[in-house]
């Protein structure tokens, strides 16, 4: 246990000031987050329509 002072000591110290900034322009973040998002909605869309393409099976 002698490591948790040290440890409670390290995330107080790494803490935000309580200023927030105004906003100006979205943040890196936010456009990769927009980009993953698209990104998987095309290759779930691309799935289903090749799963949904495929002809029936022939025969019995």
């Amino acid at each position: 246990m002698p490591a948790l002072p040290l440890l409670a000591a390290a995330t107080t110290d790494n803490g935000h000031t309580g200023v927030a900034r105004p906003r100006t322009a979205p943040e890196l973040s936010d456009i990769a987050l927009f980009v993953v998002a698209v990104a998987i909605v095309w290759l779930t869309r691309r799935a289903l329509r090749r799963r949904l393409r495929k002809d029936p099976p022939q025969g019995g």
